[in-house]
């Protein structure tokens, strides 16, 4: 994969860590609903969707699907699916908030549900409303789902 020259850091995270901190997640989300169900942006939200699903006692889950990277390199935007409505009642989730791009489109189709992520980064701080912890813009995260396997 190629790290755009901009990354100072890598931080791998494991499945433990996305558990606990989906877990986290649920907790400050808890005072924030109630919510009619989850809409997660595919992929990298289907996991906490998966955990926040369980954690708030949510059984409807849908997705937005947007594709943003080729080959480990940035692309344009591109909406491959979508879902009806305004987002009222909705939690919108994701793994990171990174430049805030996505976030941006889902704000626009979605701008009434509540946007939640595991991780942000200062760029996309001011579009995420619940987020667990905060990463420096320069760290380049590896979620076990992108790591290489290991033997």
């Amino acid at each position: 994969m190629d790290l755009a020259p901009d990354f100072t850091a890598t931080l791998s995270l494991s499945w433990d860590d996305i558990h606990r901190d989906s877990r986290a997640l649920a907790l400050r989300l808890k005072t924030k609903g109630p919510f009619r169900g989850i809409v997660a942006i595919a992929r990298g939200g289907l996991v906490p969707a998966a955990i926040l699903g369980r954690e708030l006692d949510l059984r409807h889950v849908d997705t937005i699907c947007i594709a943003s990277y080729g080959d480990g390199v940035r692309q344009d935007l591109c909406v491959l699916k979508r879902i009806d409505g305004d987002g009222e009642g909705w939690l919108v989730i994701d793994d990171l908030v990174d430049t805030g791009a996505t976030a941006a489109v889902v704000r626009t189709m979605l701008p009434r549900g509540h946007y939640a992520t595991l991780y942000a980064k200062p760029s996309g701080l001011p579009m995420v409303d619940t987020f667990v912890s905060e990463v420096a813009q320069a760290t380049w995260l590896i979620f076990p789902w992108d790591a290489p396997e290991r033997v």
